[in-house]
């Protein structure tokens, strides 16, 4: 039987945590402090409750699978947020962000744009149709009632969400992008999304090639981690 050309090998896999781990030790100087203290404080803890019950056969596995687990976490957390701290405030962050979500999103980027590099992008999924703008929220109104206008010639009744990138009132932070999403409730059924989608697809629009993020070439979360991948 050929190999499956989508399995990525052991060895890959040691490449891909070994730049992780430069990349966030190298952009999060808390990261090794936090990694170290995840990793040896349930070992400590496993092997002093060993030592005072003499159950060393049961108690230490136990303390290296926990110490893994919370090295792995934190590993996973610290790496998520030096990557949004990398892209913040670049034209495109919102999109990268929306396209490594988890789950049945169907993201189209930049369908409406600006000159000065105002985006708005379009997702659709269980809740509907979610407008995410990103970029000065003044110019964002022109742009989000146009896609708005456009989305409901083909939608009807389809709910329409709108989220704007940002820090200030009533704005969604990047790092919890993910999250807003989750709480969306869920309006639609899978096979309506897919004919939804199938609608908007073919509806002509203005996509232009997206600016390139400043994610490294090759750069991977790790398993487990959300960009959300708050």
């Amino acid at each position: 039987m050929a190999a499956n050309p989508d399995k990525v090998s052991f060895r890959e896999r040691l490449k891909q945590f070994r730049f992780a781990f430069s990349y966030t030790h190298r952009n999060d100087p808390k990261f090794l402090p936090y990694f170290a203290t995840a990793l040896l404080v349930p070992l400590a803890v496993t092997i002093a409750v060993a030592a005072i019950t003499g159950a060393w056969a049961l108690t230490l596995p136990l303390g290296i699978v926990l110490s893994l687990l919370a090295a792995m976490f934190v590993f996973g957390r610290r790496t998520t947020a030096a990557m949004y701290n990398e892209i913040a405030g670049q034209p495109g962050a919102a999109a990268q962000v929306l396209q490594t979500m988890r789950g049945n999103w169907r993201v189209s980027p930049a369908v409406q744009v600006s000159t000065q590099q105002d985006l708005v992008h379009r997702v659709i999924g269980r809740p509907g149709v979610v407008l995410v703008a990103e970029g000065n929220p003044n110019r964002l109104k022109g742009l989000l009632g146009q896609e708005m206008k456009r989305v409901r010639r083909v939608t009807g009744g389809v709910e329409i969400y709108v989220a704007v990138v940002g820090e200030g009132d009533g704005e969604v932070s990047l790092k919890k992008l993910n999250q807003h999403f989750l709480k969306l409730p869920r309006n639609l059924t899978p096979k309506q999304v897919n004919a939804l989608d199938t609608r908007l697809k073919a509806m002509s629009t203005p996509n232009i090639p997206m600016p390139k993020g400043p994610l490294p070439k090759g750069a991977r979360l790790p398993k487990g981690a959300k960009m959300p991948r708050g």
